[in-house]
């Protein structure tokens, strides 16, 4: 995204579990505006990201605390978010196809890093 490191704000403990074998630091946080929808009904929200310096498959993360900021529910079978908006119920959807490649590449990044713990 292109966001200078000075625009960061120090941040607390690094995380366990999300790389194999090791920890992440992080590297700060960063408070970005979010906007769900379009002009005739949307939600935007102020949300907090925690930035890492390692590979992933995803580029941003939402948890339940965000969830709960846009009072969103997700349903994970239908690959949809939906959330109330000043004109009515907002979704968010997906692909099946999009979301069988997320997994494959997500699937194909943790083998690599897997491997390379596993070298000598």
């Amino acid at each position: 995204m292109c966001i200078p490191r000075s625009e960061l704000h120090l941040a607390g403990s690094p995380f366990h579990g999300v790389i194999p074998g090791a920890q992440a630091y992080l590297l700060g946080q960063i408070n970005l505006a979010i906007t769900f929808d379009n002009r005739a009904n949307f939600r935007s929200e102020v949300l907090t990201f925690e930035v890492v310096d390692f590979l992933g498959s995803y580029h941003a993360i939402l948890g339940r605390p965000n969830y709960a900021k846009f009072m969103a529910i997700p349903n994970y079978t239908y690959l949809k978010l939906k959330m109330p908006g000043p004109n009515g119920v907002i979704t968010v959807s997906s692909a099946f196809s999009h979301a069988f490649m997320c997994d494959r590449e997500h699937y194909e990044l943790a083998t690599m890093v897997i491997n390379s713990f596993k070298l000598p």
